[in-house]
């Protein structure tokens, strides 16, 4: 899955433009380096976003093309 879909679906952006932007600034990274939209997403992969604000850093545990705003949690761990 795009990167940029997984960051809305799992509602820790609130819009995929948003996720898009954040992208293309170059303040998502996947594993160490830095991501664009289109960057693939597996289980297993740790996603950093930098927001103003500070960091997030979150493991991928699971990957759903479509899920319930309850559900949206389970589908990655807060590491930082």
């Amino acid at each position: 899955m795009r990167v940029d879909k997984f960051l809305k679906v799992s509602r820790i952006l609130k819009r995929r433009v948003v996720a898009n932007e954040a992208c293309d600034a170059g303040r998502v990274s996947i594993n160490g380096k830095v991501a664009k939209a289109g960057t693939e997403v597996k289980i297993g992969d740790t996603v950093e976003i930098n927001f103003a604000s500070g960091n997030v850093k979150i493991e991928v545990l699971a990957i759903n093309d479509s899920t319930k705003k309850a559900d949206a949690a389970e589908m990655y761990r807060i590491i930082q």
